[in-house]
């Protein structure tokens, strides 16, 4: 494990990214019928990065958009703590609609 493997490790351990460095980990968009008029795909982006003065710290960057309204969405800087507490939830919620939330 650990950066070898592609993981990211602790925040003891900055030296996978030099200063100022966002790393893009996957985007796409929602499940939502892209022909709705009253309401637009979103798009969602997850990244991790280390420039974020604020936070100093390593953060996972969520970012949730309208489809086509480049800069105009929501980003959030996720602690590991609560980048867990946001996987939990998913999970959650696929469980109560019966699916098996994976690993």
């Amino acid at each position: 494990s650990g950066a070898a493997s592609g993981a990211i490790p602790g925040a003891h351990a900055r030296l996978w990214l030099s200063a100022g460095v966002k790393k893009s980990i996957d985007f796409s968009f929602d499940d939502h019928p892209g022909d709705d008029e009253e309401r637009p795909r979103v798009a969602w982006a997850v990244a991790v990065l280390d420039d974020c003065e604020g936070c100093g710290d390593l953060r996972v960057e969520l970012m949730l958009e309208d489809e086509g309204a480049h800069g105009t969405g929501v980003t959030g800087h996720l602690s590991p703590a609560t980048a867990r507490r946001v996987r939990a939830a998913l999970g959650v919620a696929l469980r109560e609609i019966g699916e098996d939330p994976g690993t």
